[in-house]
């Protein structure tokens, strides 16, 4: 009998961390060997445990999820990521597949479907929820750059223009032409919209 595939869960949420052990330690080929309730818990739980899958949350305390993508693919390449979420959002699906993840799907995929997805990405394949692929390819790109990101998400906080500044080592007039460039490309009235729309469509 082949070994088991070794999984790590990481979502914030204690049931619906324990739901998803629940459902894919019925699977015979299955293990769940290491559970983390935080994104900046992962990469010392794989160096610690030998883990073939990591199922992954996107929004977590510490690192989010396709951070923790990025660090995966640096420190631990070995360890296959496939992202879990409730926020089946297109900009998050394109960003985590650039960060390295080998697969995205949204938490009410059936079980079988989601151990299936576990194997699959365990063998080497990638896996995609079709209607976010679908959905991907009618939104397109992210068209913000980073320095639009980083002032949106502060934006998004409802920071004044002062504190993004200081926040970001940039003066306030370069702030409000990355606000400004940032309300033009979602076509929002304002720089707080702006920062809804992009979270919305996962940009930010």
């Amino acid at each position: 009998m082949s070994e088991s595939i070794r999984l790590l869960l990481a979502d914030d949420q204690a049931l619906v961390r324990g739901a998803m052990a629940a459902l894919l330690g019925t699977e015979a080929d299955l293990e769940i060997v290491a559970e983390v309730d935080r994104g900046d818990l992962v990469l010392d739980q794989v160096r610690e445990t030998p883990v073939d899958v990591a199922l992954l949350d996107v929004e977590m305390p510490g690192l989010d999820g396709i951070a923790v993508v990025e660090q995966l693919a640096i420190h631990a390449p070995d360890v296959k990521a496939l992202i879990v979420t409730t926020f089946g959002r297109p900009g998050y699906l394109r960003r985590a597949l650039d960060a390295g993840a080998a697969g995205f799907v949204v938490k009410d995929t059936p079980a079988d479907e989601l151990a299936d997805a576990v194997r699959r990405v365990h063998a080497g394949l990638r896996v995609v929820d079709p209607n976010l692929a679908t959905e991907s390819l009618i939104e397109g790109m992210n068209p913000l750059s980073d320095r639009e990101r980083a002032a949106l998400r502060h934006a998004l906080d409802g920071a004044p223009v002062a504190e993004i500044a200081s926040a970001l080592n940039l003066s306030a007039g370069t702030v409000r032409n990355y606000l400004s460039s940032g309300v033009a490309k979602t076509q929002a009235r304002s720089s707080v919209e702006a920062a809804v729309i992009a979270r919305d469509r996962g940009w930010l």
